[in-house]
């Protein structure tokens, strides 16, 4: 794949539906932990052995203690230059009638917090939740979610779990329910939400240039989905390592730096 960002640039001049699929390598330059690789773990667990439903019933409390550890680090970060870029390209674009959606794989909030709106959460958000017996998703922004949790999630090894009972984490406010609440994230044996991937589906369809922005790019159904793009003629650019796809340009780098000379106003472009 080329590297000439004056090549993409004219790309991008053209572009009417411009699709940004995102994983963890955007968020790194905020700070994010990302819980990957043999250094990844929280306390002696690594992310996989924590998100999945067998987990939660198993300890709902020591999930709710990692996640709630994951949610006070998020309170404390902020959107980098490359979240800015594609927020900012998305409402330059949308003022000429072309539009940019953003398809993310992180649960991070740092494309909303820069102000991005066609935002599609392919694993959902770790601040929102959803009640284990009525099904409700809610936003939640509480810091501490709930009071037995203050003070709780430190991620050191020696750290004793706090063995929280159940009927002192999240709870479903919905009138009469009083459910235990889960994160209203995708976990490892889950299936994605239906509705999003439909959605994913049609913007992919439509769009006539798709970035991938990304350290690691190696995740299904989006990694496929960036190939399905390629072979409905849309130029694919990455910014990612070991990234198996086929791909017109290619620029390595820190997202932080490669994105907003690639998605800045072109000099072809008409504001009004």
């Amino acid at each position: 794949p080329g590297t000439d960002m004056a090549d993409f640039r004219e790309v991008f001049a053209k572009a009417k539906h411009i699709a940004i699929i995102t994983g963890a390598g955007v968020s790194a330059e905020s700070g994010v932990p990302t819980f990957r690789g043999a250094g990844g773990f929280w306390r002696k667990w690594q992310a996989q052995e924590l998100a999945t439903p067998g987990a939660f019933a198993r300890n709902p409390s020591r999930v709710w203690e990692f996640y709630h550890y994951r949610r006070e680090v998020m309170l404390s970060k902020h959107p980098n230059p490359a979240h800015i870029a594609i927020a900012e390209c998305e409402k330059r674009l949308s003022k000429q009638g072309r539009s940019v959606v953003v398809i993310t794989q992180n649960i991070d909030e740092l494309h909303r917090k820069a102000g991005t709106k066609h935002l599609l959460e392919i694993h959902g958000s770790l601040f929102k939740t959803r009640c284990t017996s009525c099904g409700n998703v809610a936003a939640n922004y509480k810091s501490p979610i709930c009071p037995a949790l203050a003070g709780k999630g430190a991620p050191d090894p020696d750290t004793e779990d706090a063995a929280i009972p159940v009927e002192h984490l999240p709870q479903c406010e919905e009138d009469g329910c009083n459910g235990l609440l889960r994160p209203h994230v995708v976990w490892f044996g889950e299936a994605l939400d239906p509705g999003v991937l439909t959605a994913v589906e049609k913007e992919l369809d439509i769009c006539d240039l798709c970035l991938v922005v990304s350290d690691a790019f190696l995740t299904c159904p989006v990694s496929w989905q960036g190939g399905h793009a390629k072979e409905w003629d849309a130029p694919v650019a990455v910014r990612a390592l070991n990234l198996p796809l086929p791909s017109r340009f290619h620029f390595p780098g820190p997202c932080g730096t490669t994105l907003p000379p690639a998605l800045a106003r072109h000099e072809t472009e008409i504001i009004s």
